[in-house]
């Protein structure tokens, strides 16, 4: 994994040692960038990886903060050229650690497994994520849009494709000079 300008390579952290050696197939990668480790995984073993870091006594990572995507366009060398990007932000209450687990997803298999299984605070994280990006979440128990209209069908407002300016209906709008 090239390490970008900027970030260090997390290699040698505990956490990310621990990953590696549990899921040698599945392990990326790791980059520290101002002290926050991120763990670069192979999206088939997320589940895997995240119920060990759940799991774990020593990681005790209990509390999903965040889920979010990245749409890097053409795609990224740290996510083996997929065009996107599942981005994890897990903390553990009692151990006062956190960590970052990003997973690439490709145009073409735009899905990944959902981690409501494990966090169920993940539902609404990962309809938002879906609503805005298109990445779907196999396993998610209701799968539906959270922000948009459920009958919505200009694509998806977070990638890079979609127009700035909006699709359709928004054109018709009469402008306003002040």
């Amino acid at each position: 994994m090239k390490i970008p300008a900027g970030m260090e390579d997390g290699e040698g952290h505990p956490i990310s040692q621990r990953v590696k050696e549990g899921y040698p197939t599945g392990y990326i990668g790791a980059t520290l960038f101002r002290g926050d480790l991120s763990i670069h995984i192979k999206k088939e073993v997320l589940l895997p990886i995240c119920r060990f870091l759940h799991d774990d006594p020593d990681l005790d990572l209990d509390y999903l903060i965040h889920i979010t995507s990245v749409d890097y366009g053409g795609g990224d060398p740290r996510t083996f050229g997929d065009r996107y990007e599942v981005v994890y932000e897990l903390f553990s209450i009692r151990k006062k650690h956190q960590v970052r687990i990003k997973a690439g997803v490709s145009e073409l298999d735009c899905q990944i497994d959902s981690v409501t299984p494990i966090w169920k605070g993940a539902d609404f994280l990962e309809r938002e994520v879906y609503d805005m990006m298109g990445i779907r979440f196999s396993g998610h128990p209701n799968l539906k849009r959270i922000l948009l209209p459920d009958d919505y069908s200009e694509g998806y407002p977070l990638r890079k494709d979609f127009p700035v300016e909006g699709r359709g209906w928004r054109d018709t709008f009469e402008l306003i000079d002040r």
